[in-house]
């Protein structure tokens, strides 16, 4: 199977979740021998993963240009995957009329407008309302959703919001989350004995861990340090910008430490994960990777939402500032409860993000879609006039862009 994917970034596994899934996915593909290329606009980056490892070919390509017609007309995919809408608003038209044959999918990462919609609630100190979801972001992500033969979601409640909300076809959407190795047994972590402080993770660019940050800083932090004098909380993430490392204090024993080398190993030597995360969409990276190590964690509802099912969680849930302090207090100093949480975490891993599961069932997905995709496009008339009609208009724009660019290097 020949596949081709059009990264929004080239992935960055250490740096954000949605660079680890990139990676689940593209390990999935070369578990099973698919030929793998990786095409994207973006500037390539120190932390990017190395894909020739894999054995992916990488190709930087162009928007508004010509160029990418004539490689994917030699690629010949059998399978296309935009990464984020935008790729799809980009590319989906070209694909289209120079590799129709091509199953065309969408990888979201998580519902982006839905983030943003919940962050301009925020700000506007209300409850956001699914009908925030009705603005130009919102509709450009729907659209594209609806153009594509299939729309890997991340996460069930925004799979579920898809098809009740927004009329997304079951056929056209499904739900897959990250796709992890056997999670480490529990007598093969760091003690409890053997940690201390605590932590919180997550790169700096993505705007619900910055927010994270600053309420750690003004609202939570002080009280915890002020029951817990000698703890200390050590901040992570990719890309911290001045005004993060502005905000280190070692006398409140609140450290800005910047890029982690090993995610892992800071995350193992933390006792409690802290995640006050106000909006966001998706799953959460650090959250499964704090699971992933035994530490357990004290988050918000959004923090949580779509990770455990019906499962107990690895910590505490809420959206209280004063419980969410207590929780963490409390949670640092009870080895009993701790052993708990830690057990629970282990036991959601272990149910709901198992590679071994999740693996076979996304080939045969894709499999079944690739050989069933014409019978599917023709019955979904909305995708077919919103492809119609917006891919027309992008096409022509992208055209009018591309001379505009000539005539002006002339």
């Amino acid at each position: 199977m020949r596949l081709l994917v059009i990264g929004y970034v080239w992935p960055e596994p250490n740096s954000s979740a949605a660079g680890s899934r990139m990676m689940q996915l593209l390990n999935c593909f070369y578990k099973n021998q698919w030929q793998i290329s990786f095409a994207s606009p973006a500037q390539q980056t120190d932390h990017m993963a190395d894909l020739s490892t894999l054995g992916i070919q990488t190709e930087h390509i162009e928007l508004n240009n010509t160029s990418f017609d004539h490689y994917i007309t030699d690629k010949k995919p059998h399978i296309v995957i935009f990464d984020r809408f935008m790729m799809e608003e980009q590319f989906g038209w070209r694909v289209e009329k120079f590799s129709p044959d091509s199953l065309r999918v969408l990888n979201t990462e998580d519902l982006h407008s839905l983030r943003q919609a919940r962050h301009l609630a925020l700000k506007q100190n209300r409850v956001f309302q699914t009908e925030d979801l009705y603005n130009d972001h919102g509709i450009r992500e729907i659209a594209a959703i609806h153009r594509c033969d299939l729309t890997l979601m991340i996460s069930e409640m925004e799979t579920k919001l898809l098809i009740d909300k927004f009329q997304v076809p079951e056929t056209h959407v499904y739900h897959l989350p990250f796709m992890l190795p056997a999670p480490t047994k529990i007598n093969a972590l760091t003690p409890f004995e053997e940690r201390q402080h605590f932590i919180s993770i997550g790169n700096f660019r993505h705007a619900p861990n910055w927010d994270a940050v600053l309420q750690l800083k003004t609202d939570i932090w002080p009280k915890i340090r002020k029951r817990l004098p000698k703890a200390e909380l050590h901040i992570y993430g990719a890309y911290p910008p001045p005004k993060a490392t502005q905000l280190h204090n070692a006398k409140e024993g609140f450290l800005v430490k910047g890029w982690a080398e090993d995610a892992q190993e800071v995350m193992q030597n933390a006792r409690i994960c802290l995640a006050p995360l106000r909006f966001g969409a998706g799953i959460k990276g650090k959250l499964v990777e704090a699971m992933q190590m035994g530490t357990p964690s004290i988050t918000t509802q959004i923090g949580a939402e779509a990770m455990h099912g019906l499962l107990p969680w690895n910590g505490v849930i809420t959206d209280n500032i004063e419980t969410f302090i207590d929780a963490a207090v409390s949670l640092y100093e009870d080895k009993t409860n701790w052993l708990l949480m830690q057990k629970n975490g282990h036991e959601i891993l272990q149910s709901r993000y198992q590679a071994q599961e999740w693996e076979p069932k996304l080939i045969n997905r894709l499999q079944l879609q690739t050989k069933l995709k014409e019978s599917l496009r023709k019955k979904h008339f909305l995708g077919l006039m919103l492809r119609h009609h917006s891919l027309k208009s992008t096409q022509y724009m992208s055209q009018w862009i591309e001379l505009k660019n000539k005539l002006e290097k002339e």
